[in-house]
């Protein structure tokens, strides 16, 4: 199965693409897969591992919604998943590198969503990216401390997934410029279900580029990157449609992410994060056996960063919760 997939890769995939038989290698060789390439198999680990799992508690924007409907990071994962897999599909680059970076990207992300990466940043000496930490998770933390001895490819593409970055890889592109597509549009959807803008908010020179729903947008952008890119050593949209698409995120920062309710948010998160960072710096044994035992390995802020960043909203608030609420004030 994995030589048919391989021949099938030599056949149809790009030049530019990365084929299976060409990684680099994972950190750590060992045996390989008779079924799969170290692509898919990188895959799947990233879906059977914790940090994974618990990206379903995480916020994306909207803190604690009430409603079902509402993104969390996992949704958001899959969704940039499903906008990768379209681009890499379209420009004939290798999915499964693809899919892996994708469902990846965010394994290190904070709780409270990008307000929690910008708290941390601030406490910790050494800073805080949430691109850098998901490399940590999948090289040091997740299996308890053997991580998950990813292809260098896959975790190329998780650690340059930021828009600052530059992944070595197209796959790896192809992530970074959809994770831009799917939170952009998701988030549109959000904050309309949210009450804080209309449809008839949205600017309308991007709207009549782009179109005037989210599925509208995001064909419009992957077929821009289509015709952009197809036959190329590059993942980018047109010009028009990427200047359309950052009046957008423009849009967005000024009227949704910058909102004083989210900044309100934000500053309770602050003083929970902060609050807990504090008390474990002085308390570290309180932390659970394994943070503690990496206390051997790296420094305090670095581990201390590694705990607080791996904890879902929910359990976040309820470690705050034991720490500095009595119990008599509890319901």
């Amino acid at each position: 199965m994995k030589e048919k997939t391989i021949k099938i890769e030599e056949m149809f995939l790009s030049p530019f693409a990365k084929k299976s038989s060409d990684t680099v290698g994972r950190l750590y060789p060992e045996e390989s897969c008779p079924m799969r390439t170290d692509f898919q198999r990188d895959r799947d680990r990233i879906i059977h591992s914790k940090a994974f799992r618990r990206l379903k508690n995480k916020t994306q924007v909207f803190f604690s919604p009430e409603g079902d409907h509402y993104r969390t990071r996992l949704t958001h994962t899959l969704l940039v998943a499903q906008v990768a897999r379209s681009i890499a599909r379209a420009l004939s680059l290798n999915e499964d590198l693809t899919e892996a970076i994708a469902l990846g990207h965010d394994l290190g992300h904070t709780p409270f969503g990008h307000a929690g990466e910008r708290i941390l940043n601030r406490l910790n000496p050494n800073g805080f990216e949430h691109n850098v930490q998901s490399g940590r998770v999948v090289d040091v933390l997740e299996r308890d401390g053997k991580g998950l001895n990813l292809t260098r490819e896959v975790v190329d593409g998780i650690i340059n997934h930021k828009m600052s970055g530059e992944a070595k890889t197209l796959e790896g592109r192809a992530v970074s410029i959809a994770d831009r597509i799917a939170y952009i549009n998701h988030d549109i959807d959000d904050a309309i279900a949210g009450g804080f803008i209309t449809k008839e908010d949205l600017p309308k020179s991007a709207v009549k580029v782009l179109g005037g729903t989210s599925s509208e947008r995001i064909n419009t952008m992957i077929l821009s990157i289509y015709n952009e890119s197809n036959g190329k050593n590059q993942v980018i949209m047109g010009e028009e449609v990427a200047a359309a698409t950052a009046e957008l995120r423009t849009f967005m920062f000024e009227n949704v992410y910058n909102d004083k309710t989210f900044k309100k948010e934000e500053e309770r998160a602050d003083k929970m994060i902060s609050a807990m960072f504090e008390y474990f710096k002085k308390n570290l044994n309180e932390m659970p056996a394994f943070y503690v035992g990496l206390l051997d390995k790296y420094d305090v802020d670095t581990v201390l960063c590694d705990f607080i960043s791996g904890m879902s909203d929910g359990f976040a608030i309820k470690t705050f919760s034991d720490i500095f609420i009595p119990d008599g004030w509890k319901e």
